[in-house]
Order: structure tokens, then C-alpha cells, then sequence
């Protein structure tokens, strides 16, 4: 890829990232760390990879973004509309009451949300359903689902895991936001999961190690995934929790902290002057 489209892809991540600070606002917790790792990812999801359709958002030949993660869904507010599902001017409404853009992504109140999320550990299995009906329906549509590292905890993620090596869904990418950060500390120390990628390799899993905040990467591996080799593939992207913002970055108290109004100024300062080193 041209480095001129990685730096647009870079500068949609800056964009994505201001969003979710202002999504956040003064004085409101929000969950800007895991929203932050991920920007990158959600970036190059929207502005580069899937087929989506603002205008029409139901359109059956869309590729499908589940965010299981769902306490992130900042960052998939933020490019959902700077895509032109809705009005940039409605981001500060996050978590408001009677505001359609909530704490957690709700499928039937947000233009191009495909499932409810935020239960942590569902998301791969709804993947994994949708997917599975694309190869009912003859659809070539293809499933992006990206997974926090510790909900990995979580059963069920490996019940869909084994499924979906079974029966060769070949249309059903994974993404793990791999920030090795928590709510409540490192993931290593609260319950550790293992080594990620050796651990999709056994349960029959295609996998692809890479720096998440590192944009030609990220495409090369989104690109590297459409190769059928008649397995799921699992993207392991190494992250940094609260990415461009220096007093967030690798804090689990940002994990869901407030910002004060001289943050959130500092917060908007650092990524509008961040440049391309701020995106890896």
C-alpha cells in the first residue's frame, strides 16, 4: 500500500481518537483506554477493509463489525460517523439519558451497530452465527469481531473458537485488542490466559501477530486474512492501552476514569499534535 493511504488511514485513527475524547467530555467516565488501543484497528476496518454503506446500513452485502468488546464502542462511534452514519455533533450525547449512542453499542437504537455487546465473551459466537449464515445465504460478505484479551477468560469465546475451526468459517475474522491491561490491573497478574496466538494455533485458528498501532501492518494482516486456507484467522495485535494520550497510556485507571476539564484539553492537544509517531 502506498504510503499516502497509510497516512490517511493514520489521520482517520487521529480523527477516531478526538472523537472518543470528546464522546467522553469533562467531568464523565468513559472508557478511553481500551477505546484508544483499538482506534487504530477501527480505522483501518472502516476507511480501508470492509464494504459498508452509510446510506444504507442494512444493505445484506455488508461486511459485519461486531464490537464483543463493547465497553470500547467509542472508537466505533467516532468512525461510524465520520463515515456519515450520523453528525459528528452528536458524540457528546454518549451515556446521556434518551441520547441513541450508550455506554455499550445497542443494535436497534445505533445506525451500523450489528449486535448488542459489552457482556464480554458473546461477541465471537455472534460472529461466528453471522458468518455461518453468509455461507447459508450465499453471501460473500466477511465478519470482523474484535475481542478484548481478557475477556480470552471467558468459556465461551473458546466454545465459538472450536465451532468455527470445525466447520472451516473461512468468512469470520478475529481481532484481539491485545493490551494486556484490565479494569483493574495487568491481565498476567488477574488471570492469565496463556499465549494467545499458540492458543488459536491449537484450537485450528489461522494466526497473525502485530503491532496494532502500526497502520501498514494492520492492512497487510486485514489483507493476508482474505487467503482461504479453509481456517478462521485470528489477528493477535499488540496494543497499548489509552494510546496518544501520555497520562492514559498503560493506566488501568483510565480503563473507565473521568477526565477533567484541563485532561480533556491536554487529551485533544496531544492527539491533534501527535503526527504519525502517535499512531506507531
Amino acid at each position: 500500500m502506498q504510503n499516502r493511504h497509510i497516512d490517511y488511514l493514520n489521520g482517520q485513527a487521529r480523527l477516531i481518537r478526538e472523537g472518543i475524547v470528546r464522546a467522553i467530555g469533562e467531568n464523565n467516565k468513559g472508557h478511553l483506554g481500551g477505546s484508544m488501543s483499538s482506534a487504530d484497528l477501527v480505522a483501518a476496518l472502516y476507511f480501508y477493509k470492509m464494504r459498508h454503506w452509510p446510506d444504507d446500513p442494512s444493505h445484506p452485502d455488508r461486511d459485519r463489525f461486531i464490537f464483543s468488546k463493547g465497553h470500547s464502542v467509542l472508537a466505533q462511534y467516532a468512525a461510524l460517523a465520520l463515515s456519515g452514519y450520523f453528525p459528528l455533533e452528536a458524540l457528546p450525547s454518549t451515556k446521556k439519558l434518551g441520547s441513541f449512542l450508550q455506554g455499550h453499542p445497542e443494535r436497534d437504537r445505533t445506525p451500523g451497530v450489528e449486535a448488542n455487546t459489552g457482556s464480554l465473551g458473546q461477541g465471537l459466537s455472534i460472529g461466528l452465527g453471522m458468518a455461518l449464515a453468509g455461507r447459508l445465504e450465499k453471501r460473500d460478505y466477511r465478519v470482523y469481531v474484535v475481542l478484548g484479551d481478557a475477556e480470552l477468560a471467558e468459556g465461551q469465546v473458546w466454545e465459538a473458537a472450536t465451532a468455527a475451526a470445525f466447520y472451516r468459517v473461512t468468512n469470520l475474522v478475529a481481532i484481539v485488542d491485545h493490551n494486556k491491561l484490565q479494569a483493574t490491573g495487568v491481565i498476567a497478574e488477574m488471570y492469565d490466559v496463556g499465549k494467545i496466538a499458540r492458543k488459536f494455533s491449537a484450537f485450528g485458528w489461522r494466526v497473525l501477530e502485530i503491532d496494532g498501532h502500526d497502520m501498514a501492518s494492520i492492512v497487510d494482516a486485514l489483507d493476508a486474512a482474505d487467503l482461504d486456507t479453509g481456517q478462521p484467522v485470528v489477528i493477535v495485535a499488540h496494543t497499548v492501552k489509552g494510546k496518544g494520550v501520555s497520562f492514559a497510556e498503560n493506566q488501568p485507571g483510565f480503563h473507565n476514569g473521568a477526565l477533567t476539564p484541563e485532561q480533556f484539553k491536554q487529551a485533544l492537544a496531544e492527539i491533534a499534535g501527535g503526527g504519525e509517531g502517535n499512531e506507531g
